[in-house]
């Protein structure tokens, strides 16, 4: 716990800890978060192997022992094996419904077609598990990187490591709320732009460490994602100005050729991006969930909004921790013996 979380330390100091369990208080200092954490506890860990979790998360209770199988088929250059993560609120609201459906497709499909590809994987920020030695031949997490999780996967990609993926599901709750979703989704892109600006400082170093195929995939998706979030509010902006001015006016700067073959590519884009969020329900069978899809388009004005905040702070608070606040829905967290059933039907 931090050193100020004066709460916290009350609440576990009235529990029972085990006696298996070490509180660990960290002192205060710069920067603040989350990674500069997590290397206290890895400087004291004993065991062959260390997890990640969130406070909030009902993982699969047999997930642990998921992983160890895992580990002993992979191979010894396998530094983590990442679980699924997915949310019991759901049905909570449009937003939560639209943060399952990236979800499922994310870790079902995204990450999965990664690992078969050798390609680098990002890593979630919980449902981590470690090899310990490894974790510490990397140097542990980036504690001045917002998005410490995915930093490491890729540095791990970049040291020759492996990131595995184990069927496992761990449940947590999704934002309800729209401004909570900015504040996190904007401190997640920003940190994918802080891994861009790091590993990417030496082009020709990293394409010789990593090759070409996987430097690719790292400058696609580490950096392509906050470019297109960025693209996304000023391309909106003009499809209106299009709509709105006469075609006089227009026509002059955007020819019909010229608009025909943009309406295409936004229809085949957005099409496409549609589908693919459509496959995450539909593999889990969650079939209701599947035309909630079809509001995608929308949802990324939000990403698009929460990757402008990143820019900014990027600029003027780079390593600024901005937390999210949790506890904020109405649906209880549901019981190991449910989240067991869902990983049993998948």
């Amino acid at each position: 716990m931090e050193e100020e979380d004066d709460e916290t330390r009350a609440a576990i100091e009235a529990s029972p800890t085990p006696d298996n369990f070490t509180v660990v208080v960290v002192p205060k200092g710069h920067p603040q978060t989350k990674p500069r954490a997590c290397n206290v506890g890895l400087a004291i860990a004993t065991g062959e192997y260390l997890v990640i979790y969130d406070a909030e998360d009902a993982p699969d209770p047999l997930q642990l022992k998921k992983v160890i199988v895992a580990f002993r088929n992979a191979s010894e250059d396998t530094v983590v094996m990442q679980a699924s993560l997915n949310y019991f609120n759901v049905r909570e609201n449009l937003l939560t419904r639209m943060f399952t459906l990236e979800y499922s497709y994310w870790f079902d499909y995204m990450l999965t077609g990664l690992d078969v590809n050798s390609l680098p994987i990002p890593l979630g920020g919980t449902s981590n598990h470690f090899r310990t030695d490894a974790l510490r031949t990397l140097g542990g997490w980036d504690p001045f990187n917002v998005t410490e999780d995915a930093d490491l996967g890729i540095r791990a990609s970049a040291q020759g490591y492996q990131v595995g993926i184990v069927d496992s599901v761990t449940m947590e709750e999704a934002n309800t709320s729209i401004p909570n979703f900015v504040r996190q989704r904007s401190r997640w892109i920003k940190g994918y732009m802080q891994t861009t600006l790091v590993h990417a400082r030496s082009p020709l170093q990293l394409i010789r460490r990593i090759g070409v195929k996987r430097f690719l995939g790292f400058l696609m998706l580490i950096a392509g994602t906050p470019l297109t979030f960025l693209g996304v509010l000023p391309l909106v902006l003009l499809t209106v100005f299009t709509w709105a001015l006469p075609t006089d006016i227009v026509e002059p700067l955007f020819p019909t050729p010229v608009l025909a073959l943009v309406l295409l590519n936004f229809l085949v884009g957005s099409g496409l991006i549609v589908y693919l969020n459509m496959l995450g329900p539909w593999k889990r069978g969650d079939f209701s969930l599947i035309w909630w899809a079809m509001l995608n388009p929308l949802y990324w004005v939000l990403h698009s909004v929460a990757s402008y905040k990143a820019l900014g702070q990027l600029i003027v608070r780079p390593h600024y921790w901005e937390k999210t606040a949790h506890g904020l829905t109405t649906h209880e967290t549901p019981d190991p013996a449910v989240t067991a059933t869902i990983t049993i039907i998948r």
